[in-house]
């Protein structure tokens, strides 16, 4: 992986970390999906969440202070029936 060094005005940098901080990411993430989508980079990932961003539709959760475990999970999903199982192989069957 390269590095970039970009000399930018003081304004600007405060925005980028003000957004990357709303965002719950680093600066340095941030920067590179704005390059990459700037280009119109061949990254699908890329090109959908530049289009989310432009409709205002993205959507970005924070990290959780810890990893739920797999009894946290378990418990937490306990009689929710096969809702997400069933939708979950309706979709592949219809691929």
């Amino acid at each position: 992986m390269r590095q970039l060094i970009a000399r930018i005005d003081d304004a600007l940098h405060r925005r980028l970390k003000e957004r990357a901080a709303a965002e719950g990411r680093s600066l340095n993430s941030l920067v590179a999906e704005i390059l990459r989508a700037a280009l119109g980079g061949d990254e699908p990932r890329a090109r959908v969440e530049a289009r989310l961003r432009a409709s205002g539709l993205l959507v970005r959760l924070p990290r959780p202070a810890r990893v739920p475990s797999l009894d946290d999970v378990v418990a937490a999903t306990r009689g929710a029936g096969r809702t997400v199982s069933e939708a979950l192989e309706a979709e592949r069957r219809g691929r």
